[in-house]
Formats: C-alpha cells, sequence, structure tokens
C-alpha cells in the first residue's frame, strides 16, 4: 500500500468558498414579548467551502454547487423559524449547508441590524465543518 503525503506552506489555503452575502430574510426571531409578535429582518453572509476546479474544467453548473438552490433553503427554513437567539438560528443553517448540500466547511454570519441601540450591526458568526 502506498502512502501519500501533500506538503502545503503555512497560510496557504487549499479550499475554494463560494459566497452569498447579504440575504435578507424576514422572520421571527428575539426573546422579547413583543419581538414574538412581529417579522423582523436578519441580514446573512455564507461563506461556503467547495471544490471548484472540476466546475472550472468542465463550464457545466452539475458540477459545482447551485447557490440558488441553497437561498431558496436558507431563505425557507429562515423564514418560517421562530428562534429567539440568532445563535441558534446560525447553528441549524450551518448545520443544513453542512448535511444537505455535503459540504466541508462552512462560515454563517447572521446580522440582527439595529438590535442594540447605538450599534447599527449586531449578529453572531459561526464556522462549522473542517477547512481543507
Amino acid at each position: 500500500m502506498a502512502v501519500f503525503f501533500v506538503i502545503v506552506a503555512p497560510g496557504t489555503l487549499r479550499m475554494d468558498i463560494i459566497f452569498l452575502h447579504d440575504i435578507k430574510i424576514d422572520c421571527v426571531i428575539g426573546i422579547w414579548d413583543w419581538e414574538r409578535q412581529i417579522k423582523q429582518t436578519v441580514i446573512i453572509d455564507l461563506d461556503m467551502g467547495f471544490d471548484i476546479r472540476r466546475a472550472a474544467a468542465s463550464d457545466a453548473i452539475d458540477n459545482t454547487l447551485n447557490y440558488k438552490a441553497v437561498a431558496k433553503r436558507v431563505q425557507q427554513f429562515v423564514g418560517e423559524s421562530q428562534f429567539q437567539l440568532v445563535e441558534t438560528m446560525a447553528e441549524r443553517v450551518a448545520e443544513i449547508l453542512l448535511n444537505e448540500f455535503k459540504l466541508p466547511w462552512v462560515r454563517v454570519r447572521i446580522n440582527k441590524r439595529g438590535a442594540v441601540r447605538g450599534a447599527r450591526d449586531v449578529g453572531v458568526i459561526v464556522e462549522r465543518g473542517k477547512r481543507v
């Protein structure tokens, strides 16, 4: 049995990233009673690890991540959700991306703009999976 090692210089990235940024979705989110009665807008940024070499070589959509399908799935899920915490929402979105789209790594950023007086952007960023 032959064993091969790939030596990568420190700091060298080997993962391509497909991204969807500034997805605006209205949903129920928050811990206060008044927040449970209305829909608020969250802004979601997704960075998804995906090896694009096969798609780049073939120029075929079937060989890449269908980011329209990703966007639709996240919009549907978040739009129907009723989480209290953006932390929970981010964790569930990351799980969907990793499991349903078979991604090795994701970064999910959820911004609940204006949630804190005096701050424009408020939210959480989670990274799940393994960068390869």
